[in-house]
Formats: C-alpha cells, sequence, structure tokens
C-alpha cells in the first residue's frame, strides 16, 4: 500500500515532498504556516492578500494608517475612484512580507506567494505587476497565479531578472483555462514550472459557477493529463481541493499528478493565523454548515461556513483604508450594493447587505470564515477536551500525517493532558 512519501514531486532539477499547503489569505497561511512546509522538504505558500495590513501586524509599519489618513476626506463620497495605492509602498510591504518569510527559511522545501488576480486595487496591471515584481526582489522561491487567467501575468515580469530563475505556476480549474494561458505567453517561450488543478470541493473562492457540484477533480486532472500529454509538455500538475487524508492523495499521485495542495486540515494548526476561536469554528461545523454563495464582491462563488459574520453585514465600504476589490474605476460590487441599501433605508443607522460583503474588511478581521468542503470532518482529527473544546495540532503533525499514512487512516495527535 503506497504513501504520500513514495512518490516526489519534481521541479526543474530538485526533488520534494509532493505536498503543498495552499496560500490562503489574508495572513492565514502564515509565514510559519508556510516555513514548517519547507522545513519538512515540502511546499509552503504565504499569500500577498492585503499585504499592506500583514506588515503592519508583523513589523509595525503603517501602511493602512497613513493611507486612511490620506483618503480621510473621501470617506463618505459614494464615489472611489481617487482611493489610489502608493506602489513604492506597495512594494515596500510586499518585500517585508516576503524577505522576512525567506530569511528565516530552513529545509529542503521551498515557499512560495500565492498572488490573485481579482486583488485589482484600482489600477490592476500596475498594482499586479509590483506585487509580482516585489516577490521576486524579495527572494520567494515561486510565485503561484491564482484567482483569474492571468492571461498578462507572465508579461508583466517578463523583464524580470528572475523571471527564468523563480518557479512560476498558475491554478486553473479547467484544461481549456490551461490551454489559454499557455497560447497568450507562448511567445515569451517561458512554460510554467507546474500547474495546480483545483476542483470544487476547494475553500474560499471557486473556479466555476452555482453548478460547481457538477464536476468533479479527478475527471478535471484526467482533461488536464490528456491536453498536456497532446502538445507534449510535460509540466507537473498538482491536484488541489477536497484532498483530505493522504490516501485520497495518493489516488492523484497515482493517476499522475506531481503532487497535491492542501489547506484545510492545516486550518486548526497552531502556524495557522486564524484566530484560535475562529479555529473552534471550523472544528464545530457540520456538513449543513458548510455552503457555497455568491457573497464575494469578485463575482466567484465562495465557500464558507453558514454562520459567517460577513453575511448580511452592512459595515460601510473600508476602500479608504484598504481597497484591494476596486476596479480600474474605482468600482466594487460591494459598494454597489450597499449604497442600494442605504438609499433605500435612509433612516436607518445601520443597513443589512445580504448579497454582496466587504470582503477586504471581514478578511482583515478574520470575519469571513472560507473554508474547504470536508471542514465538518476537522473534528474527526483531533481530540475533544473536557471543557468542550478541541485540541488544535501542529502544522509538522498534519503534514506528515499526509506524507506517511495508508488506508485512509488519520493519526490523532498525542493528548494534551498525556503530553
Amino acid at each position: 500500500m503506497k504513501r504520500v512519501d513514495d512518490f516526489r514531486l519534481k521541479l526543474g532539477d530538485r526533488d520534494y515532498v509532493p505536498i503543498m499547503i495552499g496560500g490562503m489569505g489574508v495572513d492565514i497561511s502564515t509565514s510559519e504556516l508556510a516555513l514548517e512546509a519547507a522545513r519538512l522538504g515540502g511546499i509552503g505558500h504565504i499569500s500577498d492578500a492585503m499585504v499592506h495590513d500583514v506588515s503592519d501586524r508583523k513589523f509595525d509599519t503603517t501602511f493602512v494608517k497613513d493611507k486612511t489618513r490620506t483618503y480621510k476626506f473621501n470617506i463618505n463620497n459614494l464615489n472611489k475612484a481617487v482611493v489610489q495605492f502608493d506602489m513604492d509602498r506597495l512594494a515596500e510591504a510586499t518585500i517585508n512580507h516576503v524577505r522576512s518569510t525567506m530569511e528565516a527559511k530552513r529545509g529542503d522545501g521551498l515557499v512560495f506567494v500565492n498572488c490573485m488576480e481579482k486583488l485589482t486595487m484600482n489600477a490592476p496591471r500596475e498594482t499586479l505587476r509590483t506585487r509580482l515584481s516585489a516577490a521576486l526582489d524579495g527572494g520567494i522561491d515561486g510565485i503561484t497565479l491564482s484567482a483569474g487567467l492571468h492571461l498578462g501575468s507572465f508579461g508583466l515580469i517578463a523583464d524580470h531578472p528572475r523571471f527564468r530563475d523563480a518557479k512560476l505556476g498558475i491554478i486553473v480549474s479547467s484544461a481549456r483555462a490551461l490551454q489559454l494561458f499557455l497560447r497568450k505567453n507562448a511567445r515569451l517561450d517561458r512554460l510554467p514550472d507546474y500547474v495546480i488543478v483545483e476542483g470544487p470541493l476547494a475553500g474560499g473562492h471557486l473556479g466555476f459557477g452555482m453548478d460547481w457540484a457538477e464536476y468533479d477533480l479527478h475527471t478535471i486532472m484526467d482533461e488536464v493529463h490528456a491536453f498536456l500529454r497532446a502538445e507534449q509538455l510535460a509540466i507537473p500538475v498538482v491536484a488541489a481541493g477536497g484532498i483530505f487524508t493522504g490516501t485520497d492523495a495518493v489516488g492523484f499521485l497515482e493517476q499522475g499528478a506531481g503532487g497535491v495542495q492542501v489547506a484545510t486540515r492545516f486550518t486548526i494548526t497552531h502556524e495557522c493565523g486564524l484566530p484560535v476561536d475562529v479555529k473552534q469554528e471550523y472544528l464545530k461545523a457540520t456538513e449543513d454548515d458548510i455552503i457555497v454563495n455568491g457573497i464575494s464582491p469578485t463575482g466567484y462563488p465562495m465557500r464558507m461556513l453558514r454562520n459567517t459574520p460577513a453575511i448580511g453585514s452592512g459595515i460601510r465600504p473600508g476602500c479608504e483604508s484598504y481597497g484591494y476589490l476596486l476596479d480600474a474605476n474605482g468600482n466594487c460590487a460591494y459598494i454597489d450594493a450597499y449604497n442600494r441599501e442605504v438609499l433605500a433605508h435612509p433612516d436607518q443607522k445601520t443597513v443589512v447587505v445580504m448579497d454582496k460583503t466587504c470582503l477586504c474588511t471581514h478578511m482583515r478581521n478574520f470575519n469571513c470564515w472560507t473554508c474547504g468542503h470536508y471542514t465538518y470532518r476537522l473534528k474527526d482529527t483531533t481530540h475533544r477536551k473536557a471543557d468542550g473544546t478541541y485540541q488544535l495540532l501542529s502544522a509538522e503533525h498534519v503534514f506528515k500525517d499526509y506524507q506517511f499514512s495508508v488506508g485512509n487512516q488519520i493519526a490523532l495527535p498525542p493528548r494534551e493532558e498525556q503530553a
């Protein structure tokens, strides 16, 4: 009976334990979590989502405070087009986060940064170029392009000295999306070093419509493998979304995957950036508590806990402080929904907005409880304590359970009372 450790993910001329920890923002995939994956010989992700706030928390910078002060005059204005990001400060915040992580790296593994195209920041092309270039400047091992087709992203950094040195990959949810990406970037003579195929059971934003349940990761993986064989392209393919046990992972590795990307089981580890009380909400969740809705302003469906505080919240848009989802014209779907409710209820002090949410503010405050489909199974991976709460795990424990388990077994940690 094979284990994940019987396989290796080959990137360039190096082999790695074929386990990636996915990039969960905002700083849910912390540096500490990514560094554990690298120490153990796998690959960890940090995220550059809302990197100004991450820098402020970690390094006592004042990026958010200064931006708020600059645009304070516009807080009550319905139009947010004036709110712009300073590219030098964006680069500085990104380098702060990346460089400090890379300086702390130990072991034979890698640390990548997850970079979402949907973080448009009122200047989609310019801010994306800055984020990508600054991550490379900070010494990141690789960049995973996510939340979008990224048809022009390689071109934004084609002149960077590390364009062909760093590992660059793309997340897709179909062979068609991969085909479009490769066709668009063919002139650069630079293939992605890996492709992550994310299925419909993944956490957070989904690359599907509300018909997500009609899709199956194994089928999509087969289609991607077939496309790459037809094109005679030897690009490692990483399976992601709903891989809950080492046995699940082996099923994809035997199917031809180069590796697996996992995240849900790491949300209840000590190294994960979620507050302890939120980790307990994940552990308490039942299958009925896991929902997919359309409240994200990005336009993508999003999987989350039914009782997430972001649902139905009518807080004022925080674009002067954040504004990461403002499009090129300074618009955001939540702003439109919020303004609609304010105009419809002019005498109400607080409005309720059910169809969209202020993703920036709620993610910053850990009030948007996005999760994977199998979050309800987390309680089966640990012990319930006498006070009714659940014991948290170490990232090393979860990583090694994926790496060495067989027979769909999940290794429980030693009870804290017995440690």
